[in-house]
């Protein structure tokens, strides 16, 4: 499995911080593959905004889409996400060579 770098972790951090692209991810992972109209009566937004979401979640490769006709399909690509969680747990898995009974800062913060 290939490493995120700091930046591109950065980069898709921003991109999954806003609420509704949250949204989106979290709706689009309980359904599977949905039409942008079923997306749309979920989070109550116009189809312009929605719109913009799904060109930014399409183009971090977070949601792949399926022209169908005039309407569009689209599917959670969980990969990306796999590749944050990882590099979050490979932070999380570094033991600190830092005790806590070794900080400098104000002991009474740690009772």
């Amino acid at each position: 499995m290939q490493k995120m770098s700091n930046q591109q972790f950065v980069n898709l951090a921003k991109i999954v911080s806003d609420t509704t692209r949250l949204k989106i991810l979290q709706i689009l992972a309980k359904n599977g593959s949905l039409c942008a109209c079923k997306i749309l009566d979920e989070l109550h937004i116009s189809q312009g905004t929605l719109s913009h979401h799904m060109q930014v979640l399409t183009a971090a490769k977070l949601v792949s889409c399926r022209k169908d006709g005039r309407w569009r399909h689209y599917r959670l690509l969980p990969e990306t996400l796999c590749l944050m969680a990882t590099f979050i747990r490979d932070i999380c898995s570094v033991s600190s060579p830092i005790l806590l009974d070794e900080c400098s800062c104000d002991e009474d913060a740690h009772k």
